[in-house]
């Protein structure tokens, strides 16, 4: 079943049915993605996923399982895993994962491999001189404030790099998006865990602080970490010690730690979803990262910079791209921001011969389909529950969420896929508006 489906999509499949087989078949060839078996007849998925980063760590993994464990779920996802699927195997959810896996080989991360912040205008001097001050203070807090893609990971990145200047070997740089792991899970994979510490820790483990030690541990969307947790959290920051889930001996943490968020801290607070003290700790030293429209004289810089990154990509010649098209580019709201200006140059460069020399930029799409996107988001409004008191980015938080489902006809994992979120993202932003599980497409 599986290898029709993959092949109803355009792929080519090669079936094993042991590791043998399997790993005689990745001697021969590299292949973009990997479904694995948890239990096969000479090993096991979860064992043999360690070789597949050894030998071919540019595959795509995902892992299918009749007996899921959460603690090896997190602990697979974290190295890299792809997804964890669960049997009886859900068609609909394998079939948005096959989507994801597409997606991902045509649009890798927006920012990887970008060295630098990019930009001439004051906003962006005024980020960078504030980095470099910072960088001077290896273990101070900072808070990285920000709409979603205006590249807080590729600040934090920059924060360390700065501070790691001529260090040898570099430190570590370890991120952790705080939305993505489950409640219950939350403190061990920060803290670590002894052997026995919950049940399915068959061994001791390390946590994300510990692989961070002298270096950068990066806490992306801090707001999502859970209430129970946010305590732990600020005595982290307070005093740098820690004590693994189940251990007694403290540990002391001698790096950085920065957070980022999209969300204003002091609406989270009113809202009764984030600490004050929290909030005030984290608040020390921020740093605001500006949207697009702020700086938009860089627009022209960013446009040539990330077609050349493109270019790169994709191995073809750079074409040029018309002042028109600029200037309807800076005529633009961007509520994307630089990940959104990278998406509009990735599919006009995709829509171009590679024997044009002009980028073949839908200027016409940018006034008319983009707007209805972000206008449709208004359109939404009205459909928000009237005791709701929500933020803007709440609101239109809320609206995407609510439009992915009516879309998908009230399936979760199938809206997460759509929104480019994970499913246990979607699922806390359910919690905080239960109301949204009952939306379809027959309610709205």
């Amino acid at each position: 079943m599986l290898t029709k489906m993959v092949q109803q999509q355009g792929g080519r499949v090669t079936g094993c049915g042991d590791l043998k087989s399997a790993r005689g078949e990745i001697g021969r060839g590299v292949f973009d993605v990997v479904v694995l078996d948890n239990r096969l007849p000479d090993g096991t998925g979860y064992e043999f996923y360690s070789e597949l980063e050894r030998v071919c760590p540019q595959s795509i993994v995902i892992m299918i399982t009749g007996v899921p464990e959460l603690s090896q779920a997190v602990e697979l996802t974290r190295n890299g895993l792809f997804d964890y699927l669960t049997k009886p195997l859900n068609v609909n959810d394998f079939a948005a994962c096959l989507k994801r896996v597409q997606q991902r080989l045509s649009h890798p991360d927006p920012f990887a491999g970008t060295a630098e912040l990019m930009g001439n205008s004051t906003a962006i001097r005024e980020v960078i001189q504030s980095l470099t001050q910072l960088a001077r203070h290896a273990t101070s807090t900072v808070l990285l404030l920000g709409e979603t893609g205006t590249g807080k990971d590729l600040a934090a990145r920059m924060l360390h790099r700065l501070t790691a200047a001529n260090r040898s070997p570099e430190p570590p740089y370890v991120p952790l998006n705080c939305s993505a792991v489950p409640a219950e899970m939350f403190e061990a994979e920060l803290f670590g865990a002894e052997k026995g510490a919950y049940t399915g820790a068959e061994k001791k483990r390390e946590g994300l602080i510990a692989a961070a030690e002298g270096g950068t541990l990066f806490l992306d969307e801090v707001t999502e970490t859970p209430m129970p947790q946010q305590a732990k959290l600020l005595r982290f920051l307070d005093s740098h010690e820690y004590r693994p889930l189940g251990g007694n001996a403290l540990r002391q943490f001698t790096g950085r730690v920065v957070a980022a968020t999209n969300r204003t801290l002091a609406d989270e607070v009113r809202q009764g979803r984030f600490r004050e003290d929290l909030m005030f700790r984290l608040s020390v030293a921020t740093v605001r990262l500006p949207p697009l429209r702020e700086h938009i004289s860089d627009l022209e810089l960013l446009t040539q910079k990330l077609l050349a990154e493109l270019c790169d990509k994709y191995d073809r010649k750079q074409p040029t791209v018309r002042q028109s098209d600029i200037i309807a580019l800076r005529d633009y709201h961007f509520p994307g921001n630089v990940r959104e200006l990278r998406n509009l140059l990735e599919r006009a460069l995709l829509r171009t011969s590679e024997t044009a020399a002009v980028l073949a930029f839908d200027s016409a799409w940018l006034s008319s389909g983009a707007r209805v996107e972000t206008a449709s988001v208004g359109k939404s409004r009205p459909s928000l529950p009237p005791d709701r008191q929500l933020n803007a980015l709440e609101t239109q938080e809320y609206c995407l969420i609510q439009e992915a489902l009516r879309c998908e006809d009230g399936g979760i994992r199938r809206a997460a896929a759509r929104l480019g979120i994970t499913h246990q993202a979607l699922m806390r932003r359910l919690e905080k508006w239960p109301e949204l599980r009952h939306t379809t497409s027959r309610s709205n």
